[in-house]
């Protein structure tokens, strides 16, 4: 069911508004804006970004290894879903492996920046891409997964993110989120990227269990670059800078080394290890019904 984000009516036309308060989506870049004032500038991320972003991800072995996890993590526990809201979907590199491994399934993606879904049409020509503020999503038991990448640490009210996740989730779904991990990895480059925070598990675990959900399943990844990860790190206070998509750029040698490792960790979890310190965590969440 689709919701008014203005004044809160149920079951609007996605195209035609509210009729109850007169709010209507506009198109901005020739995409659905439900917030449209913030297409364009808002605080939550560098718009000029996308383009490097999308000339390195399928380059490097992060962004590949976070999308294996992510796609095991579907199959293992959403077999049955037949929706997929992902927000903030950026470039569609995520959401574009999970259309390729789950064809036939509806999959949506939300981004509050168009110039993000530009490159997300891209690569998913025919999947529904929207412009929108996580903090107002127009759904209500729409979709059996509603999942965020790398996403609601950009977002100061997370709490109130998580909350609109729970409601879009039909009866019995559920959310998969992933995160930057751990405060003292803190440096140029997440200020680069517009981070609010880095989370701890307990952090995490207490916001999206305030939203309702449960926790099926919570581990770190990037453990075994742990160290790598904070040497690097050290190097970006020491410098001040955070290299950007240009220290995304492998050397294809390298790129397949640390691909290996992480593959090595991939299985790990995969035997039901969570693995309690890394760079990143997952967390798989399944929907409690509100009483």
């Amino acid at each position: 069911m689709i919701v008014c984000p203005s004044c809160g009516a149920e079951s609007i036309h996605a195209e035609k508004g509210c009729a109850q308060c007169g709010f209507v989506p506009t198109r901005v870049d020739g995409f659905l804006a439900w917030a449209p004032d913030l297409a364009k500038h808002n605080d939550g991320f560098h718009t000029e970004s996308f383009e490097g972003l999308a000339r390195v991800e399928a380059g490097n072995f992060w962004f590949r290894a976070r999308n294996a996890i992510i796609i095991w993590a579907l199959r293992k526990y959403f077999p049955a879903f037949r929706s997929l809201l992902e927000v903030g979907c950026g470039t569609g590199f995520v959401l574009s492996g999970i259309a390729q491994a789950f064809p036939g399934k509806r999959i949506a993606g939300s981004e509050i920046y168009t110039a993000g879904l530009a490159f997300a049409t891209q690569r998913l020509p025919t999947v529904e891409l929207v412009q929108m503020d996580a903090r107002k999503l127009p759904y209500v038991t729409e979709f059996d997964v509603v999942a965020a990448f790398d996403v609601i640490e950009h977002i100061l009210e997370d709490e109130l993110v998580l909350q609109n996740f729970h409601r879009a989730i039909k009866p019995g779904g559920g959310c998969l989120i992933t995160v930057p991990q751990h405060q003292w990895l803190w440096s140029p480059v997440d200020e680069e990227a517009c981070h609010r925070r880095r989370y701890s598990a307990r952090e995490l675990h207490a916001k999206v269990q305030a939203a309702g959900f449960r926790i099926v399943r919570s581990t770190s990844f990037v453990t075994l670059l742990l160290p790598l990860m904070l040497a690097s790190r050290l190097a970006a206070r020491r410098s001040g800078t955070s290299g950007g998509s240009e220290a995304l750029q492998l050397n294809p040698v390298v790129d397949r080394v640390l691909d290996a490792i992480m593959r090595m960790e991939h299985l790990v979890i995969k035997t039901g290890v969570s693995l309690p310190v890394g760079g990143s965590r997952l967390v798989v969440l399944q929907k409690i019904p509100a009483a």
